[in-house]
């Protein structure tokens, strides 16, 4: 898991300087601001990590977003350029059966830092390092740097760490481009002993970032039938498309990783408990057949109606609630603005959803939300000792420069945010101000008029 992050030059960010994500981690703030460049750019890095090409640098496209060419994200536009990252991770619970390491205090976590350089053809890493603490308490660090990379000619690069080499390998090693950006070449085991120390670290990198599950701000249309031939997705999909799949598969799995009961069970629960319906039911469309419908019965004596015939908010909200409770114990859920086609009451409810979400599942939830609802039935949660002030990390974005800035919001226990940033949320309390201006000065107005009306009438009389 993703406990720090700091990202330098990518899109308007120049610095974020150093991120906490917490078990709920929120970015707010007005367009344009920066917070979809943050997800995006965990996204870019997941989809690198699952490139089935060794060579990429950084997977500017691919199934998670589509953000073009290295000018496009670079800060400024600017190339020759450099983006920079930085990530502390933790062993999380879907890859802590692999670390069985005992070179190193895994438990303490792992740092990694890459710097990529770009021109208009050619990306490169110039430097990556792991950092982890041994046994004895000291660091420890593992990476290459780059060395030369003639113009025309194949770069070089040196290796940099506590590994001990191997006979003839004492001297200087000169050796090909990294894996994917993040990970040594193969020729590293063969001459540095104990070089399978890297592989848990990478190992904790990559998992870090394959066990992130995203769900985009857009939804495809219901269906009216839901043919299921027996697939097992590993998420809902980007825009929520394998959600009653998802389901489905629970039903079909014995191994214990879902409990499909539970699963379809929250789903209902929590549509009823935001208002959105009294029931939901999947079944298929007869005995024995393979199509499937989704019934939803809005109130407890209405009819029982298809989910293409309600609003889009309860679809909209389906696919984010098998998300939270399909996805592996222990992963990361990034949200973009989950709070779309709901109204008030049950946006202020979702908050209520990911925190049973944290603790039940030990999930992390990473989000971005105009919502002021939300974050208000959070704040409350947080007052009334339901979710931890120390498990929220929310940050609010701006960009008045053209480049995006970072404030984290300081939540006390009591819930009350003691930096509460200037219009937010808009000034409500001058809204209110204005509204009751105007509405005297219009009383007044149509008073005098009705006066001066009633005075001609006497005259003319």
């Amino acid at each position: 898991m993703i406990t720090e992050l700091r990202l330098q030059n990518f899109k308007s960010w120049k610095d974020t300087g150093p991120m906490r994500f917490a078990p709920l981690t929120g970015f707010f703030g007005t367009n344009s601001s920066g917070k979809s460049a943050i997800l995006q750019f965990l996204l870019m890095l997941k989809q690198t990590v699952e490139s089935a090409d060794r060579n990429t640098v950084l997977a500017f496209n691919g199934p998670y977003t589509e953000l073009g060419t290295f000018r496009d994200v670079v800060f400024g536009h600017q190339v020759p350029g450099e983006i920079c990252y930085s990530l502390n991770l933790e062993p999380d619970i879907i890859g802590s059966q692999y670390y069985s390491n005992q070179a190193h205090d895994l438990e303490s976590g792992v740092s990694v830092s890459i710097a990529i350089q770009g021109a208009e053809d050619i990306i490169r890493v110039k430097e990556f390092d792991y950092s982890a603490y041994g046994q004895n308490g000291e660091p420890n660090h593992f990476g290459m740097r780059l060395e030369s990379a003639a113009e025309g000619g194949d770069p070089l690069y040196t290796y940099i760490g506590n590994f001990v080499a191997k006979g003839d390998a004492a001297r200087p090693q000169r050796f090909s481009s990294p894996v994917k950006g993040y990970g040594f070449p193969n020729e590293i085991d063969y001459l540095y002993q104990s070089a399978e120390d890297i592989d848990y670290l990478q190992l904790i990198y990559e998992d870090a970032l394959t066990n992130i599950y995203y769900l985009g701000p857009q939804r495809d249309y219901p269906n009216r039938i839901f043919i299921w031939g027996g697939e097992q997705p590993q998420d809902v999909g980007v825009r929520g498309q394998n959600a009653i799949s998802a389901l489905l598969a629970t039903r079909s799995r014995s191994n214990g990783s879902h409990d499909h009961a539970q699963v379809e069970e929250r789903v209902a629960y929590w549509l009823k408990e935001l208002g959105l319906a009294h029931s939901f039911k999947l079944q298929p469309i007869a005995k024995g057949r393979r199509e499937y419908e989704v019934k939803l019965r809005i109130r407890p004596h209405s009819p029982e109606v298809y989910l293409t015939d309600v609003g889009f908010g309860v679809p909209n909200l389906i696919p984010m609630l098998v998300l939270c409770y399909y996805a592996p114990k222990g992963s990361t859920i990034i949200l973009e603005h989950p709070e779309l086609h709901l109204h008030p009451l049950a946006q202020a409810g979702l908050a209520d959803v990911l925190i049973d979400a944290i603790n039940e599942r030990e999930i992390k939830v990473i989000l971005e939300s105009h919502s002021e609802h939300l974050l208000r039935r959070l704040q409350r949660r947080i007052a009334e000792e339901t979710f931890s002030n120390d498990d929220a990390a929310l940050y609010f974005c701006k960009n008045e420069t053209g480049a995006s800035e970072l404030e984290e919001l300081k939540v006390n226990e009591y819930g009350y945010i003691t930096n509460w940033p200037e219009d937010f949320f808009g000034d409500e309390m001058d809204d209110l101000v204005a509204q009751s201006k105007a509405a005297t000065h219009r009383q007044r107005k149509k008073g005098t008029a009705e006066q001066e009306n009633a005075t001609e009438q006497e005259a003319a009389a």
